[in-house]
């Protein structure tokens, strides 16, 4: 009888043990993976509006920001990690992958602040204009999406895609095509121009 107290207590302490580490690791995990909805207007001279879902995974320095706006829809995976951000625009059933910009782009911390910011507001536009950028898309295709890294290696899997470089100022003043736009939770507008959009 006493063998039997004896193990069925330590099993007792064994279930409470695990019940409060389940807990305690959900505390923990909480703050690395983040995800807010924010309900943006359609600034790409539409007169639709649509929806922005951004999910933060601080423990792997990667933010997706989905943007939910029927056939103008694109998703967008920027890795910290590895330095490279990739959108897959949904109507021309392309991905496009480039290097982030670190000094307009937010670090994943910033992002983090702002998006909880622009929620807790719950007004839109209201602060200062977005940062811009603008980029060249290369006509030729990528074959080997493994350099990207496994998150933008998983969205663009199957879908031509692209790389495309920063223009820098001197070639912004003599560009005359049209560009496709993806902005960024009022943060950032971040254009990609070129033939490969273009059609």
């Amino acid at each position: 009888m006493l063998a039997y107290s004896s193990v069925h207590c330590f099993r007792e302490d064994k279930m409470k043990f695990t019940i409060v580490f389940a807990g305690l690791l959900g505390v923990f995990l909480a703050p690395a993976l983040a995800n807010y909805n924010i309900n943006v207007n359609d600034d790409n001279n539409n007169a639709g509006s649509g929806q922005q879902s951004v999910s933060i995974n601080n423990e792997h320095n990667v933010a997706n920001v989905d943007n939910n706006n029927g056939w103008d829809s694109w998703n967008s995976i920027w890795d910290y990690g590895n330095g490279f951000a990739a959108t897959r625009l949904f109507q021309k059933k392309t991905c496009i992958v480039h290097k982030m910009n670190k000094e307009v782009m937010p670090s994943i911390q910033s992002l983090d602040a702002l998006v909880k910011e622009k929620k807790l507001q719950g007004k839109g536009p209201g602060g200062p204009p977005p940062k811009g950028l603008m980029y060249s898309v290369n006509p030729n295709k990528v074959d080997d999406l493994s350099k990207f890294g496994k998150n933008i290696a998983n969205m663009c899997r199957g879908i031509p895609t692209y790389m495309a470089e920063e223009m820098q100022e001197a070639s912004l003043f003599f560009y005359s095509g049209t560009c496709y736009t993806t902005s960024i939770l009022w943060i950032v507008d971040i254009s990609f121009c070129g033939d490969t959009v273009e059609n």
